[in-house]
């Protein structure tokens, strides 16, 4: 049987985990052994940061709509009550691009679910 050399494939693929390594301080963007460690623990963060930017989002448009209802002597949770209840359907982010952008649409709005 003829002996196979790998050395093509095997640094093809040192030089992937290498490139996904670019930028990494020191060693870790060097040394194939620790590149690899940090680019297993690089993606494994960049898939937790992914979900908590919908997280972190979310709560500044929560926190945008509050302060912007707060004018109108109601809070964030009795707002979205009241938006329920009137059948408007419109998410947080909406709202609160249209608390900072649009007053006029967001007073009528809150004054329409007010009165309802």
């Amino acid at each position: 049987m003829t002996r196979v050399k790998r050395g093509n494939i095997a640094r093809k693929r040192r030089k992937k985990i290498l490139k996904l390594a670019k930028g990494f301080r020191g060693s870790h963007s060097k040394l194939f052994r620790i590149a690899k460690q940090q680019v297993l623990k690089a993606l494994k963060y960049s898939y937790i940061g992914r979900k908590n930017k919908k997280r972190d989002y979310r709560r500044l448009w929560i926190t945008r709509i509050n302060a912007a209802v707060r004018i109108y002597k109601i809070n964030y949770s009795q707002f979205i009550y009241f938006l329920k209840k009137s059948n408007i359907a419109l998410n947080r982010k909406m709202l609160a691009q249209l608390s900072i952008i649009d007053k006029k649409a967001f007073d009528f709005i809150v004054n329409d679910v007010i009165l309802t």
